[in-house]
C-alpha cells in the first residue's frame, strides 16, 4: 500500500514529495495529478422523484494543492466529496461520470478495491465529530483501527504512532487522550481527534467536510492552521469544503463555487477574489461580515431559496435570486465557459463584462458592462478595475 505512515520512532518519512534537485518535467507533472472527475452525477430516488444533488460536475486535483467547493447548504458540496469517494447509501442512488483516482476509476472499481482507497489513499474530515466518532471506542482504538488494517501494524506500534499522531495535532497529555471517549473531549480536540483519525495513514487526498462547524473563531482558526500545516509538510491533495468564502481566501489554489448541484464559477484563488463574475458569487462574498463596518451593521443576505433539485427551473438555476436577470437567464441554461485561462463561470451576463455569446470563444473576454448592470456595483468592480 502506498500510505505514509508515521515510523516506530514517531517521526515523518519524505511523504513521496519530490527531492528538491529532481528538475521539473512534463512527466512529473503528470504523475502529481491525484484524481480526476468528468461529468459527474449523482441523484436520489425519491417519493417525489429523483434529486439531481450533484450536476455534470467536473474538476481536478493535483498532489499539494489545495481546492475550496464553496456553497450554501443545500448546494451539493458534501454530496460531491462522497459521490468522488463513494460513500453514499447502497439503495435509491445514482451515479454516473468519471471518478479517477491514480488510474482507477471509482466508479467500476469493486466494493472491496474502493474499501482498500479508503484511509489508506484517500481520507475525510467529517463535518460534525461528535456524531462521526464511536461513541463506545476509545479514542486510540479509533486511531490505531486503519493502522492495523490497511498498514499491518502490530498494536504496539500502532499505539505509539497514535501518540505521536495526538501530539502532532496540537492535543495536550495525549497518552491520555488515547483511554478517553469521543464525549469527554471538548469540540476542538473532538475535531483534532478526527483529524489525527483522517491522517493516520498518511492519505494522498484529504475531504475536509465544514472542519469548524460549530467551533468558536479562535479554535476554527487553529483548526484551519493546522490543516494547512499537514498538508503542506505531507504533500497531500486537500478539497477544503465550507460555505464561507473568507474561510478558503488564504487557504486554497483554486475555489470551485457550486449552486444547485452544479459548478457555477471556478478559477484560481486570486483570480476569483480579484475577478469575479458570477453574479452568485459576488452574493456570496457580500453576505461574509465586514470587520472594519459599523457596530450593528445588518448583514446582507442572499433574498430568495435554492431552488428545488427534483424540478430545477428551465434557465439558470440562480436567476430567480439574481438582482441581474434577464429574460434570456430565465428562458435558457448557461454553460460553464473558460472566457480566461483558468476561469470558468455559468452566467449569460457576468459581472463586469459584456453578455456572454452563445458560442465563446476560449480565454476571450470583453470589455462593456451588461445590459442592466451599469451603475450597479459588484465585488469584482468594473471591467477597467478588473484589468480588461
Amino acid at each position: 500500500m502506498s500510505g505514509q505512515q508515521i515510523g516506530t520512532d514517531g517521526e515523518r518519512p519524505n511523504n513521496g514529495a519530490t527531492p528538491a534537485t529532481a528538475s521539473p518535467t512534463v512527466a512529473t507533472a503528470q504523475t502529481r495529478r491525484l484524481i480526476d472527475v468528468e461529468d459527474l452525477r449523482t441523484s436520489f430516488r425519491t417519493a417525489r422523484g429523483q434529486v439531481k444533488a450533484v450536476d455534470g460536475v467536473s474538476l481536478s486535483l493535483d498532489r499539494g494543492r489545495t481546492l475550496g467547493i464553496v456553497g450554501e447548504s443545500g448546494s451539493g458540496k458534501t454530496v460531491l466529496s462522497r459521490s468522488i469517494m463513494g460513500l453514499l447509501p447502497k439503495r435509491n442512488v445514482e451515479r454516473s461520470g468519471k471518478v479517477v483516482y491514480e488510474g482507477v476509476d471509482m466508479l467500476t472499481a469493486s466494493a472491496d478495491e474502493v474499501r482498500d482507497l479508503w484511509g489508506a489513499e484517500m481520507a475525510m474530515i467529517f463535518q460534525d465529530p461528535m456524531t462521526s466518532l464511536n461513541p463506545v471506542l476509545r479514542i486510540g482504538n479509533q486511531i490505531t483501527e486503519g493502522m492495523r488494517y490497511h498498514l499491518g501494524l502490530d498494536r504496539k506500534t500502532a499505539d505509539k504512532n497514535a501518540l505521536a499522531l495526538l501530539r502532532e495535532v496540537g492535543i495536550p497529555q495525549p497518552d491520555r487522550r488515547l483511554r478517553q471517549y469521543p464525549h469527554e473531549l471538548s469540540g476542538g480536540m473532538r475535531q483534532r481527534v478526527m483529524i489525527a483519525v483522517a491522517l493516520a495513514c498518511g492519505p494522498k487526498l484529504l475531504f475536509a467536510d465544514e472542519p469548524t462547524t460549530a467551533l468558536d473563531v479562535t479554535v476554527q482558526a487553529q483548526i484551519l492552521n493546522l490543516l494547512q500545516r499537514e498538508q503542506r509538510e505531507r504533500d497531500m491533495g486537500m478539497i477544503l469544503v465550507t460555505h464561507d468564502l473568507g474561510v478558503v481566501a488564504g487557504r486554497t489554489d483554486e475555489i470551485a463555487v457550486m449552486y444547485a448541484g452544479q459548478i457555477v464559477e471556478k478559477a484560481p484563488t486570486a483570480t476569483l477574489f480579484r475577478h469575479v463574475r458570477m453574479p452568485y458569487t459576488e452574493a456570496l462574498l457580500r453576505s461574509i461580515p465586514v470587520l472594519n463596518a459599523p457596530s450593528h451593521t445588518r448583514l446582507q443576505a442572499i433574498p430568495g431559496r435554492p431552488p428545488d433539485l427534483i424540478n430545477p427551473p428551465s434557465g439558470c438555476r440562480f436567476a430567480p435570486r439574481c438582482p441581474y436577470v434577464q429574460d434570456k437567464c430565465r428562458e435558457e441554461a448557461p454553460p460553464l465557459i473558460e472566457a480566461e485561462p483558468g476561469h470558468s463561470f455559468r452566467c449569460w451576463f457576468p459581472v463586469g463584462a459584456s453578455p456572454v455569446e452563445l458560442t465563446p470563444k476560449p480565454a476571450e473576454a470583453t470589455t462593456a458592462d451588461p445590459a442592466g448592470t451599469a451603475g450597479t456595483p459588484g465585488t469584482a468592480g468594473t471591467a477597467e478595475e478588473a484589468g480588461h
